[in-house]
């Protein structure tokens, strides 16, 4: 199924949750458009995109042709996924034993590897302080979730059977690994499917979405941006 070229908008800045969306949109080959939101900057908290997303973060897929040609909009990067699964028949099979093998593998990384690399950058390279129990706790998990990848992509091309959404979903916090305290050279098999992804047009052009804005910033050395992120409170 095809999208109307301009029926949809992503809003979205590049980072691994972004790039899981821009990477599905890139290998369905569908037009959309493009508004940034700058997390650095705070958009994430204006009242227009907290309509969208009450989580205030991103990335959102607005689709105006959406259920029964009605507008919806999509919050949290696993039901986006999910959503252009269903609304493309691709990427996301129907048979049902092929698609809860496909969300085992969604779900397990946007409940663990996202989360527990996410810390693991944050006491890495981000946290005001080093504070050793965190960094090993988070460089440890990351690696025993790395060792679960590397032992299910025995013998498979995919994690899933057929490349899915579950590949897009996990790539973009996986490739990150040197952020992660990890060694890539531990993990020989996840390293290959690495590469296999990395060689899909669609994967390059998704990783390559606001690359211009990534270049411009550093949060490392960004102190007002570090504050903005790291130190969000209940909004009320």
């Amino acid at each position: 199924m095809s999208a109307p070229e301009t029926s949809l908008t992503l809003y979205y800045y590049p980072t691994p949750n972004g790039k899981k969306i821009s990477i599905m949109l890139a290998e369905l080959g569908w037009a959309y458009d493009l508004e940034i939101v700058d997390i650095t900057k705070g958009d994430q908290f204006k009242p227009s995109f907290l309509e969208i997303s009450p989580n205030n973060r991103m990335p959102v897929l607005v689709d105006r042709d959406g259920p029964d040609g009605q507008p919806i909009s999509v919050f949290e990067s696993g039901a986006i996924l999910q959503y252009l699964g269903r609304k493309s028949g691709q990427f996301y099979p129907s048979d049902e034993r092929a698609r809860v093998e496909v969300e085992e593998w969604l779900f397990w990384q946007v409940g663990g590897l996202g989360p527990m690399a996410g810390q693991c950058h944050h006491f890495l390279n981000y946290a005001p302080e080093k504070v050793p129990y965190g960094i090993n706790r988070y460089v440890n998990e990351v690696n025993r979730l790395y060792g679960v990848l590397e032992r299910r992509l025995a013998g498979r091309a995919y994690v899933a059977g057929d490349y899915s959404i579950a590949d897009m979903a996990i790539y973009p916090w996986a490739k990150l690994w040197h952020n992660q305290g990890q060694d890539i050279a531990e993990f020989p098999t996840m390293a290959t499917w690495m590469d296999r992804l990395k060689a899909r047009p669609g994967v390059v052009a998704g990783m390559a979405v606001g690359a211009d804005v990534a270049k411009t910033f550093d949060l490392a050395k960004d102190k007002d941006a570090q504050k903005m992120l790291f130190g969000q409170t209940a909004q009320k």
